[in-house]
């Protein structure tokens, strides 16, 4: 654990199971001095902040955690959107989709409330790649980046190790495009031990879609993960350290998840060698998540129609 925290203040808005994985993960870090959390309803907010204030006496942790409202973390170094609305989601496929129309009006009011924030916007609420977008849009903030394919490339390698019976930190390769169907894995420039790969592609796709099914069917929802690459990724753009990531920010006019090479917190693009049928998905990726952010702002009609919120 840090005993000195190294950044001041890291808000996290949305206090379920995602929210309460982060905010725990920060506590026992010690990343932030000061954590502020807001929620749906200041109840939740508030008891989120006494059972992780329990965690801090228990631990020693140097983090101070209260209740706050998204408008209260203005001044936040950082701050994490784990917001979700309960909906019924219809989709066999694309599920991740799912989330666009019922979560965009509550990623649309946390953006007005963070209008002129300064710092560091991280979106984890999905479809991701949808939402850090429009929460870019509607806060004009200029530093916002979504998780998505972060986790997939952890979930990636991690699928290479145990295929190949190697050490993690022997697979380096990358999973960029949309969090979702149109991911792309990058085969071609997958290395294990420093050497080239004949990535069994379908096997590793499989794993890549049923692994977050597997872990919600048996405990409700992925939460750990997710907050295991907003941990990652906040120590890069905090620049608390330097590295790599891939994080879904501006592409073209769109966004997508791309490699960023943080370096003293300062994101520059770094997309691998792409083999000729690994630009084209990636070209498919960039071209859906225009069309479907179209779709959220209303410019066409919503293919996902299906999708209520009770």
């Amino acid at each position: 654990m840090t005993s000195s925290p190294a950044v001041h203040s890291i808000g996290v808005i949305g206090a379920g199971a995602v929210g309460q994985a982060v905010t725990g993960a920060l506590v026992v870090t010690g990343l932030c001095r000061d954590l502020l959390i807001a929620s749906r309803t200041s109840e939740q907010a508030a008891a989120l902040a006494a059972d992780l204030a329990d965690m801090c006496a228990a631990t020693g942790s140097p983090v101070h955690p209260r209740p706050a409202r998204s408008v209260d973390m203005l001044g936040c170094q950082a701050v994490v959107v784990a917001a979700r609305v309960s909906f019924t989601n219809n989709l066999s496929q694309d599920v991740r989709m799912g989330g666009a129309r019922a979560n965009a009006p509550a990623i649309r009011g946390i953006g007005a409330a963070l209008r002129g924030h300064t710092g560091t916007l991280l979106m984890v609420t999905n479809p991701v790649d949808l939402m850090s977008q429009l929460v870019a849009e509607t806060s004009g903030c200029t530093r916002v980046f979504g998780i998505g394919c972060s986790l997939d490339t952890a979930r990636y390698r991690l699928t290479l190790a145990r295929m190949l019976d190697v050490p993690l930190h022997a697979v380096e390769g990358r999973v960029i495009g949309e969090h979702g169907d149109a991911a792309v894995v990058c085969t071609s420039s997958t290395t294990v031990h420093g050497s080239p790969l004949d990535v069994p592609v379908k096997q590793v796709r499989d794993e890549l879609a049923n692994r977050p099914r597997r872990i919600s069917a048996g405990v409700g929802r992925t939460r750990t993960g997710p907050a295991g690459a907003v941990l990652s990724a906040l120590r890069l753009a905090l620049g608390v350290e330097d590295g790599t990531v891939e994080l879904s920010a501006p592409y073209q006019d769109g966004w997508l998840g791309i490699p960023l090479r943080f370096t003293a917190g300062r994101p520059v693009p770094c997309i691998p060698h792409l083999d000729d049928d690994e630009a084209r998905q990636l070209d498919t990726a960039y071209i859906k998540l225009r069309a479907a952010y179209q779709v959220l702002r209303g410019d066409q009609p919503d293919p996902h129609s299906t999708v209520r919120t009770p």
